[in-house]
């Protein structure tokens, strides 16, 4: 009898249903009998004991389902260590509460701060085996995460959406795509629905530049022009503060976000409509693609591979095009950004497209 505990933390995808249901489903396969412990609503449900015991049954049907059907919440790393409103030590209460189910493996899908504690439980003793889930792709140890191809579709589809309007009007349009720390979400969705100009947090950007290729595009006969922004970019002049004095000059921010100041100093300089369109949330939200489907179902059932072989302490990851397992201490704290000399940049400006730089 194997006893499996699993969760889901930090924000929600597509296909973390499919994925638990990959492990799920590979464990049902073996002859090995096993009893699931879903933890509610992340880290959570781990410190607070709450969860729910569940078969087979419950991962049937949950294949194209986005969401995740245990719920998930943030529980940031940089406080694990401190003690609850109430005193309770975190990190022991998890520790407690995977003894007192006697636990043989915790299944962990999350990002970037749920690898971080989840290599914290590994190195307390914990059997660990994590699945690489975010739409921005940033986790270190894989080529891809789950999430992430979704999202791109949905991101493509706004600027394809925006197009037909950009070019009735005549009108310069932002669309905002989300990535606070690295840009491959808005670099890929920028580049799948044409976009003129695509501005990441990798790449600081010069307004000029911007407006340069803007006017550009106007002498050539182009009536609109298409801008994708993460919603990390940051301008040169920014990107040359230190963290605090940037962290101040945001709190004194009169402008929603970097796309509406982007407008305004657009509008300002050129005297052009600029509109701003804001996908958000809806990035993370709905079935997951195809890809997304297979992709996740494969890193589920080499996760259930490796509960069943015993092999605890890694993440499922992706490499080369291959399913491959990648120690935990290699992955947690450490992201993958984009390199601006990378061939894809390199590709994209020759196709015309502008960074800002």
């Amino acid at each position: 009898m194997k006893r499996i505990g699993m969760l889901t933390s930090g924000g929600d995808c597509q296909a973390l249903n499919a994925a638990m249901r990959g492990v799920v489903k590979t464990l049902d396969n073996s002859k090995e009998e096993v009893e699931i412990y879903g933890f509610l609503d992340g880290y959570k449900g781990l410190i607070y004991g709450k969860f729910q015991m569940l078969t087979g049954r419950d991962f049937s049907g949950i294949l194209t389902k986005g969401g995740t059907i245990l719920g998930t919440s943030r529980t940031p790393f940089k406080t694990i260590n401190d003690p609850d409103e109430n005193g309770l030590n975190k990190v022991e209460a998890m520790k407690q509460n995977y003894y007192k189910l006697q636990l043989d493996c915790l299944v962990i899908l999350g990002g970037n701060g749920t690898h971080k504690t989840a290599n914290l439980l590994s190195k307390e003793g914990l059997n660990v085996v994590t699945l690489p889930k975010t739409i921005d792709n940033d986790l270190w140890g894989t080529d891809m995460t789950f999430g992430f191809q979704s999202a791109v579709n949905i991101a493509t589809d706004a600027i394809d959406y925006i197009h037909t309007t950009a070019a009735s009007h005549a009108r310069v349009f932002i669309v905002e795509i989300m990535g606070h720390k690295v840009g491959w979400l808005p670099l890929n969705a920028g580049m799948a629905g044409g976009a003129d100009i695509i501005l990441i947090p990798e790449i600081p950007y010069d307004i000029d530049k911007v407006i340069d290729k803007i006017e550009e595009r106007d002498k050539r006969g182009s009536r609109f022009t298409i801008i994708a922004v993460a919603e990390g970019a940051i301008s040169k002049e920014d990107a040359k503060l230190s963290k605090k004095d940037y962290k101040k000059k945001l709190e004194k921010q009169v402008h929603p976000s970097v796309s509406y100041e982007i407008a305004a100093a657009i509008q300002e300089k050129t005297g052009r409509e600029v509109r701003v369109t804001v996908p958000g949330h809806m990035q993370r939200g709905g079935s997951p693609c195809p890809y997304d489907r297979v992709f996740a179902s494969r890193l589920g059932s080499e996760a259930g591979k490796l509960i069943l072989e015993g092999q605890y302490g890694f993440m499922v990851g992706y490499k080369n095009r291959e399913i491959v397992k990648v120690p935990l201490e290699d992955v947690a704290g450490k992201l993958k950004t984009l390199d601006p000399e990378a061939t894809i940049i390199q590709e994209a400006k020759m196709l015309g497209i502008c960074f800002g730089d």
